[in-house]
């Protein structure tokens, strides 16, 4: 299901976090652990990839990660202060194993949810170390579940290997 050049981006970024010495995580709702099955597919993934996360209901997202409920009422599932709010659930729970955590959360269609049009996703990624919190919005469109859901994988992926920087 994901193609070469996925596999060779996650190969790069897992070969980073091996050099820097950084652990990572996956905070996944739309893309259903594919991001974090990209990541462990590499050998020597477990050295730097703690955990990954599904959490694709609102129950979920609140028992796992804290995200809570008032935000998602307010927000919808689909929004950037959810992406926001599971990344700094998950780096919270992590009991300081990760250093980079990923969130992403969308709407892969057919069809819009919460109002939200098909193809729309919210990707977040929190650094530890530093506190900070960068989120992206994409618009793929009305592509189809797998292409939607394919094109956040590579964009998480770069969002990860953005946020390792220089180390």
């Amino acid at each position: 299901m994901i193609d070469r050049a996925t596999m060779e981006q996650a190969e790069r970024l897992i070969a980073r976090l091996r050099a820097a010495r950084v652990t990572a995580g996956t905070a996944e709702s739309l893309t259903g652990g594919l991001i974090a099955a990209t990541l462990t597919a590499v050998p020597g993934a477990s050295e730097v990839i703690d955990r990954g996360v599904v959490v694709y209901s609102w129950e979920a997202k609140q028992a796992l990660l804290g995200v809570p409920r008032g935000l998602l009422e307010a927000e919808g599932a689909v929004s950037e202060a959810v992406a926001r709010a599971m990344v700094e659930g998950l780096l919270a729970r992590s009991e300081g194993r990760i250093e980079l955590a990923v969130a992403v959360t969308g709407v892969a269609g057919p069809g819009s949810s919460e109002g939200k049009p098909a193809g729309r996703v919210h990707l977040a990624v929190g650094r530890r170390s530093t506190g900070t919190v960068t989120h992206r919005m994409r618009d793929y469109g009305e592509v189809g579940r797998a292409a939607v859901r394919l094109a956040t994988v590579g964009d998480a992926l770069a969002l990860l290997d953005a946020a390792l920087g220089g180390d």
